[in-house]
C-alpha cells in the first residue's frame, strides 16, 4: 500500500512541475467583433470625414428665356437638361403672333416696335422668379431682331437685380450673330457678372449645345 501511494505521490509532483515550466499561461479568446465594427483599426484614409469636409453645395442654376417661334426654347431646354437646371420663360401679356413677327412687312408689331422704341416695353405675364436668390447662374436665351436681344427680355433684365450672380446670354438666329445683344442687357442690368454669350442656329443639334455647355466649366 505504501509503495502505492509513493508512486501516486510521484504522478503528482510531475504534473505540479509540468505547469509551472509552462509558466501558468492561459490562452485568452479572441474577442468577437460588435455588429458594424471592424477587428482592425481604420485608418485615416478609410475613415469617413469630418463634417467640415464634405463638399460645399454650390448655387443653383436657373435658364430664362423668351422664344418667339420656339427655337429659343428648344436651346434652353437643351441647356437645362444638361445642367438639371431650372427654367423660367418669359412669357408676353400679349403674345406675338406670326403676322406680328413679320419683320418685312413694315406694319406688323415687331417693324412699328423696331421703329418706335416707346412700343417696345411689352407688359410680361410674369417678370420675377420665386426663389430668386437661390440661383448663383443664369442663362438668358432670345432670338435675336435687328442685332439686339427681343425686347419682351428688357422687361425681366430691368425687373430683376443679378447682383452676385453669373449670366451667360445665348441667343438663335437663322443667319444674324450675336452682336452687341448681350452687353446691352449687362449695361440695362448695371449688376452681375455678364459673359461672353453664344449665337446658335435656329436648327441647332442638341449635342452642340451639350458640347458649348460643357466647354463653360463651373456653371453647374
Amino acid at each position: 500500500m505504501k509503495k502505492v501511494f509513493a508512486i501516486l505521490l510521484a504522478c503528482a509532483l510531475a504534473g505540479s512541475l509540468a505547469a509551472c515550466g509552462n509558466g501558468g499561461a492561459t490562452s485568452t479568446p479572441t474577442p468577437t467583433p460588435t455588429p458594424g465594427q471592424s477587428q482592425e483599426p481604420q485608418s485615416p484614409e478609410s475613415s469617413p470625414p469630418a463634417a467640415d469636409a464634405q463638399p460645399s453645395q454650390s448655387g443653383k442654376t436657373l435658364v430664362v428665356y423668351y422664344s418667339a417661334t420656339g427655337s429659343t426654347e428648344a436651346v434652353a431646354g437643351y441647356i437645362a437638361d444638361a445642367l438639371d437646371a431650372d427654367t423660367f420663360e418669359i412669357t408676353p401679356a400679349e403674345p406675338y403672333t406670326s403676322e406680328d413677327l413679320n419683320w418685312s412687312n413694315s406694319d406688323s408689331r415687331v417693324s412699328r416696335e423696331h421703329e418706335d422704341e416707346s412700343l417696345r416695353v411689352v407688359e410680361l405675364t410674369a417678370a420675377t422668379v420665386e426663389n430668386w436668390d437661390e440661383y448663383d447662374t443664369v442663362f438668358i436665351g432670345y432670338p435675336i431682331w435687328w442685332g439686339a436681344a427681343a425686347w419682351p427680355v428688357d422687361g425681366f433684365i430691368a425687373a430683376n437685380d443679378f447682383t452676385g450672380k453669373t449670366v451667360i446670354p445665348f441667343c438663335t438666329s437663322s443667319s444674324s450673330g450675336l452682336g452687341d445683344s448681350g452687353e446691352l442687357l449687362a449695361e440695362q442690368a448695371g449688376t452681375g457678372d455678364w459673359k461672353e454669350g453664344q449665337r446658335f442656329r435656329s436648327s441647332v443639334d442638341q449635342t452642340d449645345v451639350v458640347d458649348w455647355v460643357n466647354g463653360l466649366g463651373g456653371t453647374k
